[in-house]
């Protein structure tokens, strides 16, 4: 898809949003909605649709929200981790059903402590006793909260119930019980999308950060899961930022069939001055090549990024 003026970029933008907010008032308020389950299939069609437009500029867009904002966080991290964990499911070839359980679990997982996920990024303490006991439950906390609204998906419950469990980690992925097999996936793209996002007490990872820890922290070598990830969005996926070898930092635009040499648009020069317009820069064909990943919290300069997706 092509970004043919800003209206289009607006309206793709708006949708994304749009459907953040939806998950937002679903996870803050879920006695009050109706038909739940039926609700969270909407915004897993919405996801698909949205994605099949073009990938691409829903992680660019996406990992711009993850990484430049914290208000309204539980929404937001539930979002860029159905969108992974769907990205992963077809990386895997996942069945359908597996595939679906594993999206709404990411959706929902974290439904019982919505309010105190919020609460803890803007929090510059460490969590006190009584929020550590909440987070510590909340896997149960928030399958036993899911089940009494009226979801029967017994993989999708389960799934969150065991998505902090370090025992998912052992044994090779298609060999495990599907719940296992799911949970396992979900823990990984939680841990990944956590670490990308900023608190009020630190500053997010760069991406290539992000996944570098949690493949070494891997209790079952090789990490399929981390490699899965690594294959659906790249290294340094659409929306997170480089510095190439030049000097010149660069915002990632569209993967490409290296996880490591995706197309990029170079937007600011070795000097920290913005370049107008922006250059488009396939890194695969040679160089400058990507020296580091960037955190979002290194780029203080304001980027037009309509222009840099047309680009693209």
């Amino acid at each position: 898809m092509a970004l043919q003026n800003e209206d289009e970029y607006q309206d793709l933008l708006s949708l994304w949003s749009d459907l953040e907010s939806g998950l937002g008032i679903i996870l803050n308020s879920p006695d009050s909605i109706q038909e739940f389950e039926q609700r969270v299939w909407q915004y897993d069609r919405w996801l698909r649709d949205l994605l099949q437009r073009d990938p691409d500029l829903g992680l660019y867009l996406l990992f711009q929200l993850a990484s430049n904002s914290p208000v309204g966080y539980s929404a937001s991290h539930a979002l860029i981790c159905a969108v992974l964990c769907h990205l992963i499911a077809l990386e895997l070839g996942l069945p359908e059903a597996e595939r679906n359980s594993l999206v709404h679990a990411a959706m929902t997982m974290n439904i019982s402590m919505t309010a105190l996920q919020d609460q803890l990024t803007e929090q510059t303490d460490r969590p006190d006793p009584i929020q550590q006991e909440t987070i510590a439950a909340h896997p149960a906390n928030s399958s036993a909260t899911l089940s009494r609204i009226g979801v029967a998906d017994a993989l999708w419950l389960q799934t969150i119930e065991m998505h902090h469990d370090e025992a998912t980690d052992k044994g090779e992925l298609r060999a495990v019980s599907p719940v296992r097999r799911l949970a396992r996936i979900l823990r990984v793209v939680d841990r990944y999308a956590a670490q990308i996002s900023p608190r009020k007490q630190r500053e997010g990872r760069s991406a290539t950060e992000s996944i570098r820890s949690i493949i070494a922290r891997s209790t079952q070598p090789p990490d399929e899961v981390g490699h899965a990830l690594v294959r659906a969005v790249g290294l340094c996926p659409p929306g997170t930022y480089v510095r190439l070898d030049s000097g010149d930092v660069a915002v990632v635009v569209r993967r490409s069939d290296q996880p490591n040499q995706p197309e990029v648009a170079i937007v600011i020069n070795e000097e920290g001055l913005l370049i107008t317009p922006a250059r488009l820069h396939r890194t695969a064909r040679g160089n400058p090549r990507i020296k580091t990943a960037l955190p979002a919290t290194a780029i203080r300069q304001r980027l037009n990024h309509h222009r840099i997706l047309k680009l693209a």
